[in-house]
Protein backbone atom coordinates (compact mmCIF):
# COMPACT_ATOMS: atom_id res chain seq x y z
CA UNK A 1 0.00 0.00 0.00
CA UNK A 2 1.34 3.43 -0.99
CA UNK A 3 1.60 6.54 1.51
CA UNK A 4 0.70 9.75 -0.34
CA UNK A 5 1.78 12.76 1.25
CA UNK A 6 1.11 15.92 -0.76
CA UNK A 7 3.20 19.59 0.26
CA UNK A 8 1.37 22.48 -0.11
CA UNK A 9 1.39 26.94 0.99
CA UNK A 10 1.81 29.79 -0.92
CA UNK A 11 4.48 30.74 -3.64
CA UNK A 12 8.14 30.70 -1.88
CA UNK A 13 6.52 29.32 0.92
CA UNK A 14 9.54 26.58 1.05
CA UNK A 15 7.75 23.31 -0.94
CA UNK A 16 10.48 23.31 -3.47
CA UNK A 17 13.15 23.47 -0.67
CA UNK A 18 11.46 20.55 1.29
CA UNK A 19 10.54 18.43 -1.56
CA UNK A 20 14.31 18.61 -2.32
CA UNK A 21 16.11 17.80 0.83
CA UNK A 22 13.64 14.59 0.75
CA UNK A 23 15.22 13.65 -2.57
CA UNK A 24 18.53 13.23 -1.10
CA UNK A 25 17.55 11.48 1.96
CA UNK A 26 14.73 8.76 0.96
CA UNK A 27 15.45 5.91 -0.96
CA UNK A 28 14.45 6.56 -4.11
CA UNK A 29 13.50 2.83 -5.16
CA UNK A 30 10.58 3.32 -2.72
CA UNK A 31 9.78 6.84 -3.52
CA UNK A 32 7.84 8.63 -6.44
CA UNK A 33 7.84 12.65 -6.30
CA UNK A 34 5.70 14.31 -8.68
CA UNK A 35 6.28 17.86 -9.40
CA UNK A 36 4.10 20.89 -8.97
CA UNK A 37 1.49 21.33 -12.08
CA UNK A 38 3.27 24.03 -13.70
CA UNK A 39 6.33 22.78 -13.87
CA UNK A 40 4.10 19.53 -15.39
CA UNK A 41 3.45 21.63 -18.85
CA UNK A 42 6.15 21.08 -21.17
CA UNK A 43 5.43 24.65 -23.03
CA UNK A 44 5.09 28.23 -20.89
CA UNK A 45 2.63 29.67 -23.40
CA UNK A 46 -0.02 26.69 -22.04
CA UNK A 47 0.19 27.25 -18.31
CA UNK A 48 -3.42 28.78 -17.43
CA UNK A 49 -2.95 32.12 -16.05
CA UNK A 50 -3.08 32.50 -11.98
CA UNK A 51 -5.57 34.97 -12.06
CA UNK A 52 -8.87 33.82 -14.82
CA UNK A 53 -11.07 36.13 -15.97
CA UNK A 54 -14.38 34.01 -15.73
CA UNK A 55 -15.75 31.01 -14.56
CA UNK A 56 -15.28 29.12 -17.59
CA UNK A 57 -11.72 30.25 -18.05
CA UNK A 58 -11.36 29.02 -14.38
CA UNK A 59 -12.77 25.50 -15.50
CA UNK A 60 -11.10 25.07 -18.45
CA UNK A 61 -7.58 25.48 -16.23
CA UNK A 62 -8.86 22.87 -13.56
CA UNK A 63 -9.96 20.59 -16.68
CA UNK A 64 -6.02 21.02 -17.88
CA UNK A 65 -4.27 20.41 -14.32
CA UNK A 66 -6.62 17.40 -13.69
CA UNK A 67 -5.18 15.66 -16.64
CA UNK A 68 -1.74 16.10 -15.10
CA UNK A 69 -3.61 14.69 -12.24
CA UNK A 70 -4.66 11.92 -14.24
CA UNK A 71 -0.86 11.25 -15.32
CA UNK A 72 0.19 10.93 -12.10
CA UNK A 73 -2.39 8.21 -10.72
CA UNK A 74 -1.49 6.28 -13.69
CA UNK A 75 1.92 6.41 -13.39
CA UNK A 76 1.24 5.35 -9.56
CA UNK A 77 -1.10 2.55 -10.64
CA UNK A 78 1.87 1.51 -12.42
CA UNK A 79 4.67 1.47 -10.27
CA UNK A 80 3.34 -1.09 -7.24
CA UNK A 81 6.63 -1.27 -5.83
CA UNK A 82 6.25 2.47 -4.48
CA UNK A 83 5.81 2.87 -1.29
CA UNK A 84 5.54 6.41 -0.89
CA UNK A 85 4.39 9.17 -3.19
CA UNK A 86 5.44 12.74 -2.57
CA UNK A 87 3.50 15.52 -4.30
CA UNK A 88 4.38 19.23 -4.85
CA UNK A 89 0.58 20.68 -4.68
CA UNK A 90 -2.54 18.21 -4.83
CA UNK A 91 -5.86 18.20 -6.24
CA UNK A 92 -6.56 20.53 -3.09
CA UNK A 93 -4.67 23.44 -4.42
CA UNK A 94 -7.08 23.19 -7.77
CA UNK A 95 -9.76 23.12 -4.93
CA UNK A 96 -8.35 26.27 -2.92
CA UNK A 97 -7.30 27.95 -5.67
CA UNK A 98 -11.08 28.00 -7.22
CA UNK A 99 -12.45 29.05 -3.81
CA UNK A 100 -10.28 31.83 -3.67
CA UNK A 101 -11.54 33.15 -7.01
CA UNK A 102 -14.89 32.40 -5.83
CA UNK A 103 -14.94 34.33 -2.36
CA UNK A 104 -12.90 37.12 -4.82
CA UNK A 105 -14.95 37.56 -7.99
CA UNK A 106 -18.25 35.89 -7.03
CA UNK A 107 -17.38 32.30 -10.41
CA UNK A 108 -19.17 29.82 -8.18
CA UNK A 109 -16.25 27.47 -9.79
CA UNK A 110 -15.72 26.06 -6.61
CA UNK A 111 -19.26 23.18 -6.30
CA UNK A 112 -18.91 22.33 -10.34
CA UNK A 113 -15.01 21.50 -9.71
CA UNK A 114 -15.57 19.59 -6.89
CA UNK A 115 -18.59 17.60 -8.75
CA UNK A 116 -15.84 16.88 -11.93
CA UNK A 117 -13.09 15.72 -9.35
CA UNK A 118 -15.37 13.47 -8.00
CA UNK A 119 -15.42 11.90 -12.27
CA UNK A 120 -11.64 12.17 -12.95
CA UNK A 121 -9.08 10.29 -11.72
CA UNK A 122 -6.57 12.22 -8.72
CA UNK A 123 -4.35 11.38 -6.18
CA UNK A 124 -6.37 11.69 -2.24
CA UNK A 125 -3.45 12.45 0.42
CA UNK A 126 -3.21 10.29 3.67
CA UNK A 127 -1.24 13.33 4.70
CA UNK A 128 -0.88 17.09 3.53
CA UNK A 129 1.94 19.53 5.16
CA UNK A 130 1.02 23.49 4.41
CA UNK A 131 3.45 25.15 4.87
CA UNK A 132 2.10 28.21 6.72
CA UNK A 133 4.17 31.28 5.45
CA UNK A 134 3.43 35.31 6.20
CA UNK A 135 3.35 37.42 3.55
CA UNK A 136 5.89 39.68 4.99
CA UNK A 137 8.23 36.45 4.52
CA UNK A 138 7.16 35.52 1.07
CA UNK A 139 7.84 38.96 -0.25
CA UNK A 140 11.12 38.88 1.15
CA UNK A 141 11.90 35.54 -0.42
CA UNK A 142 10.92 36.51 -3.88
CA UNK A 143 12.73 39.45 -3.35
CA UNK A 144 15.52 37.93 -2.48
CA UNK A 145 15.29 35.24 -5.92
CA UNK A 146 15.08 38.81 -7.77
CA UNK A 147 11.41 37.75 -9.15
CA UNK A 148 9.86 41.58 -7.74
CA UNK A 149 10.77 44.01 -10.82
CA UNK A 150 10.28 40.93 -12.95
CA UNK A 151 6.42 40.76 -11.26
CA UNK A 152 5.41 43.47 -9.80
CA UNK A 153 1.90 42.87 -9.21
CA UNK A 154 2.19 39.16 -8.49
CA UNK A 155 -1.19 37.72 -8.60
CA UNK A 156 -0.63 34.80 -6.24
CA UNK A 157 0.75 37.29 -3.43
CA UNK A 158 -2.29 39.10 -3.34
CA UNK A 159 -3.63 40.06 -0.07
CA UNK A 160 -6.82 38.56 -0.79
CA UNK A 161 -5.91 35.50 -2.46
CA UNK A 162 -3.60 34.65 0.46
CA UNK A 163 -6.25 34.78 2.67
CA UNK A 164 -8.70 32.77 1.16
CA UNK A 165 -6.55 30.15 0.11
CA UNK A 166 -4.69 30.02 3.23
CA UNK A 167 -8.54 29.54 4.80
CA UNK A 168 -9.22 26.66 3.10
CA UNK A 169 -6.47 24.74 4.52
CA UNK A 170 -6.44 26.38 7.94
CA UNK A 171 -9.74 27.41 8.66
CA UNK A 172 -12.05 24.36 6.48
CA UNK A 173 -15.02 25.84 8.49
CA UNK A 174 -14.92 28.53 5.82
CA UNK A 175 -14.45 26.79 2.92
CA UNK A 176 -17.81 25.54 1.15
CA UNK A 177 -16.46 22.14 1.71
CA UNK A 178 -13.59 20.12 3.39
CA UNK A 179 -10.55 19.55 2.06
CA UNK A 180 -10.16 16.33 0.18
CA UNK A 181 -7.03 15.34 1.96
CA UNK A 182 -7.11 12.89 4.50
CA UNK A 183 -5.52 14.94 7.11
CA UNK A 184 -3.71 18.03 7.26
CA UNK A 185 -1.11 19.29 9.21
CA UNK A 186 0.06 23.36 9.01
CA UNK A 187 3.77 23.40 9.62
CA UNK A 188 5.36 27.00 10.79
CA UNK A 189 7.25 28.38 7.25
CA UNK A 190 8.87 31.60 8.38
CA UNK A 191 12.05 30.26 9.72
CA UNK A 192 14.86 29.05 7.72
CA UNK A 193 13.85 26.86 4.85
CA UNK A 194 16.31 24.31 5.55
CA UNK A 195 14.79 23.84 9.37
CA UNK A 196 11.33 23.71 7.68
CA UNK A 197 12.67 21.26 5.49
CA UNK A 198 14.02 19.11 8.36
CA UNK A 199 10.29 19.50 10.19
CA UNK A 200 8.70 18.13 6.97
CA UNK A 201 11.50 15.28 6.67
CA UNK A 202 10.67 14.19 10.30
CA UNK A 203 6.82 14.15 9.71
CA UNK A 204 7.22 12.08 6.59
CA UNK A 205 9.44 9.52 7.79
CA UNK A 206 6.63 9.20 11.07
CA UNK A 207 4.05 9.12 8.27
CA UNK A 208 5.96 6.79 5.81
CA UNK A 209 5.86 2.88 5.78
CA UNK A 210 8.47 1.13 7.48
Amino acid sequence: MTTVIAFEGPSYGGKTTAIGHLRHTLNPNSVMFCDCYVRSIPRRQDIPRPSTRSADEQLRAFETFMRIEEARATRLARSPETRLAILDRSVDTLLAHAHALDAMYGYGVLDLARQRLNALPHLRPDHTLYLDTSAEVLSLRRKEAGHTAIEPDYFLHDAQFLHHTRAYFCTPSQAAATVVAAEVTVVPGDGPRHDIAQAAEALVRFWAPS
